[in-house]
C-alpha cells in the first residue's frame, strides 16, 4: 500500500532553508520517494500559516519512515529546524 509523506511548512529563513532543501531532496528521492507536490501556488482554504507544501509518495509507511530517520535525511534536518516551523505526516494512503 502507498504512503505519503505530507509537510506544511512556514519559512522563517530562506537562505538557511535552502541548505535544507539541496540536502533533502535528493535523500528522498535515494530512498524512493517521488515528490507529487513541491511548494508551487496554492490557496488555504481552512487555517494559515503555512505557505508551502510537500507530498511525497512512497511504496510504504515503513520506507517513508526508514527515509525520514536515515542519516542522509538527518544531515537536511538539522537546516530546517534552525529555519522553518513546520508540521510533517507520515500516512498510510487506500487501495482503490
Amino acid at each position: 500500500m502507498s504512503a505519503y509523506w505530507i509537510t506544511r511548512c512556514h519559512i522563517l529563513d530562506p537562505e538557511i532553508y535552502s541548505k535544507y532543501l539541496e540536502l533533502a531532496g535528493p535523500a528522498i528521492i535515494k530512498h524512493g520517494g517521488k515528490f507529487l507536490v513541491r511548494g508551487g501556488n496554492q490557496t488555504e482554504k481552512e487555517g494559515e500559516g503555512f505557505e508551502r507544501t510537500v507530498l511525497v509518495q512512497f511504496d510504504s509507511l515503513d520506507q517513508a519512515q526508514r527515509c525520514y530517520e536515515s542519516d542522509e535525511y538527518a544531515a537536511a534536518l538539522q537546516f530546517s529546524k534552525k529555519s522553518s516551523e513546520r508540521l510533517v505526516v507520515l500516512v498510510d494512503g487506500v487501495d482503490v
